[in-house]
């Protein structure tokens, strides 16, 4: 949070209680909030908490995410953008029990998405784009079935554009995280995570498993894709950068 508010990141951070198959715990979502021209907003997501395992680091899951939204503050804080942008840094991601059942999952994204209904601000949400596990030095991202059509061809076809279609690949799954509970809210969402990697929930999960090329290449097509969602969502008369 220092490392973000040294940016000038306006940061708000969101402690709440839940119940867990621990017990009742606190935990903290973690939200830069950055203002646009319009008040319709880009929410950009990332999971901070590690799996309750002996020895486990989680330097892919989800500390590759989470560093790479650290850089996503650093670039966007500054800037003048079209939309308001939100980057939220989520706690209690992992399950507590080694199996992902419901409701043993998502805490932070579920309390996020129920928070900002009430305000008013999912409804002005226009798309969320979630990563999680992305540093893989293999990376290979398939397209989620359960994520929004529209959304997840606009990411994957600014991948090609790039040169990355070894990276985000045609072949889809299925997947549950934290752009579930925004979902079920209506509100458009993507997922861009690689599963398929053999030190998942692991002490294997170390740093020396992760590609500064595969951060940097999913960095760059989440920032070539802002400006489309800027274009796609400009109110009448906005200026939106090329």
């Amino acid at each position: 949070m220092g490392q973000l508010k040294g940016m000038g990141c306006p940061v708000d951070p969101e402690a709440f209680h839940t119940p867990t198959p621990l017990g009742d715990m606190e935990m903290r979502n973690i939200v830069v909030k950055i203002p646009g021209t319009s008040p319709d907003t880009l929410l950009f997501l990332t999971h901070y908490d590690t799996k309750r395992l002996p020895d486990f680091v989680g330097a892919d899951d989800g500390g590759s995410s989470t560093g790479l939204m650290i850089e996503f503050a650093r670039l966007l804080c500054p800037r003048k953008n079209a939309l308001t942008t939100w980057i939220a840094f989520l706690d209690g991601e992992e399950a507590f029990n080694v199996q992902w059942k419901d409701p043993d999952n998502t805490y932070g994204s579920r309390e996020l998405a129920a928070r900002m209904a009430l305000s008013g601000d999912l409804a002005r949400t226009k798309a969320v784009l979630l990563a999680d596990m992305i540093g893989s030095k293999d990376l290979r991202i398939k397209r989620d079935t359960n994520s929004t059509s529209w959304l997840t061809d606009m990411v994957w076809s600014t991948a090609s554009r790039l040169g990355y279609g070894d990276i985000f690949v045609s072949s889809e799954t299925a997947v549950e995280d934290d752009h579930v509970p925004f979902l079920r809210r209506k509100a458009p969402a993507v997922d861009i995570i690689d599963l398929e990697i053999p030190y998942w929930h692991t002490p294997q999960d170390t740093l020396d498993k992760l590609s500064p090329r595969s951060l940097a290449v999913v960095g760059h097509v989440l920032i070539a894709t802002v400006p489309q969602l800027e274009q796609k969502f400009a109110r009448p008369g906005a200026a939106v950068r090329p």
